[in-house]
This record gives structure tokens, sequence and C-alpha cells, in this order.
């Protein structure tokens, strides 16, 4: 069982996963023409909620961890 303290900089920090997704999991998540202003529609990464809501496909790893950030979220890597 958490104390109030823990429990409370948990809700402070809240957690988003971070995963490159495969070419086959970009073609079932995002329209073909969505992908026409990707440079390189290979280096997508899913940005996750801690139950697993997708809340954002990102160009680049290090962009996925900058966006997640930006949003006072602490991004953990998935592999």
């Amino acid at each position: 069982m958490l104390n109030d303290e823990k429990h409370t900089r948990f809700e402070a920090e809240p957690l988003v996963y971070i995963r490159h997704l495969g070419a086959d999991e970009v073609q079932d998540l995002v329209p073909a023409n969505a992908l026409e202003g990707v440079g390189h529609p290979e280096d997508l990464f899913i940005v996750s909620s801690a139950d697993g809501q997708q809340l954002a496909i990102v160009e680049g790893r290090e962009a996925a961890f900058a966006a997640a950030r930006m949003h006072d979220l602490k991004p953990l890597s998935v592999h």
C-alpha cells in the first residue's frame, strides 16, 4: 500500500511509454495519406499512457521523449 507522499509523487509525474513502431503497425494505425509528410516513416514511435491509451505517434525517439517531457510526463522506453 502506498502512503500519501508516494502516491502524490506518482500522480505528479504520470508515466508514458515510448515504443518503436514496426512497419506493419504503422499501416494499421495511420492512414496512408497521413504518412506523406513524414520524412522517415520507419522511424516512428508511439507514446502510450500507463493504461495503454495511444497518445501520439512521433517521428524520432528523441522527439517522442521531448514531447512527453513538454507535457510534464515521465517517458519510459519499451522494447
